[in-house]
């Protein structure tokens, strides 16, 4: 017959070994702290955190409006990972800082394009026309670039991410490029043929992202990635990290809420 003592025993015998067990189940999930620029990083880290979840890791999201810290922060063992740039920067931050930090996968790819206010394609462009970029070397030249990958001009051999109008070798259409500032270039398009526009002041302008001349492709070298340290680059829970971005759902998403503003690019 059971007794109320017996129960009790059995309780306090489940209890104790619940809680023996707690420490065990808690020492399976992993917590993995990563550093985001708010808006599109954060957003689809946060729908790649509940897969993690399911693989025992808990992904904590810290967001940072300055793009030095972040990569401060992970070489110095604050964060395990970050999110928010690109190759070519992360290159430069590793040379001028030297952080022991390196990538690990692809993610998005905020991709610039040129847009015009006066012609529906790049062919209708007519000679001798004037194409504003920005007057910033980094986004210049990725500008610059831009026009190399699709025909319109030649750039000297050896100029990095970041030739200047300098760097032209062969003009063939004797486009004029008009540097100015970065945030005026949507401004920019009613006085020039086409201007280089980064996508968010794009989308700030009102100005669909689709609707450009001349873009860069999804997989080219301005891809965003995930970056860890180096010393921690073959640990487990990094593979987990990217397997879990680089799934069709997040690939789904990124096209789904950005609408082409922003392209996956893994």
């Amino acid at each position: 017959m059971t007794t109320a003592f017996t129960r009790r025993a059995a309780l306090a015998a489940g209890l104790a070994l619940s809680l023996a067990a707690a420490p065990a189940l808690a020492q399976t999930t992993q917590v993995v702290r990563i550093g985001v620029s708010p808006g599109p990083h954060a957003e689809i880290l946060e729908k790649v955190k509940p897969l993690l979840a399911k693989k025992g890791i808990d992904l904590k999201i810290i967001e940072f409006s300055d793009y030095v810290v972040p990569n401060q922060a992970l070489d110095a063992g604050e964060l395990e990972a970050n999110s928010f740039q690109n190759q070519p920067y992360l290159d430069n931050q590793v040379k001028d800082r030297g952080f022991k930090i390196e990538s690990v996968g692809l993610t998005v790819n905020f991709p610039l394009g040129i847009y015009s206010a006066k012609y529906k394609n790049w062919a209708e462009v007519p000679d001798g026309a004037t194409v504003a970029i920005q007057n910033d070397p980094t986004n210049g030249g990725r500008s610059l670039l831009l026009l190399q990958d699709k025909g319109v001009i030649k750039l000297k051999e050896g100029v990095g991410f970041k030739p200047s109008p300098a760097d032209i070798i062969a003009n063939p259409k004797k486009i004029k490029v008009l540097e100015i500032e970065a945030a005026q270039t949507p401004r920019s398009l009613a006085d020039v043929a086409a201007a280089a526009i980064n996508t968010n002041y794009a989308v700030d302008a009102r100005i669909d992202p689709a609707s450009a001349i001349l873009r860069e492709d999804a997989k080219g070298p301005y891809v965003n990635v995930i970056a860890v340290r180096s010393a921690d680059k073959d640990k487990p829970w990094v593979k987990t990290l990217v397997d879990s971005y680089h799934t069709p759902e997040i690939k789904a998403f990124v096209a789904e809420r950005f609408k082409g503003a922003v392209l996956a690019g893994w």
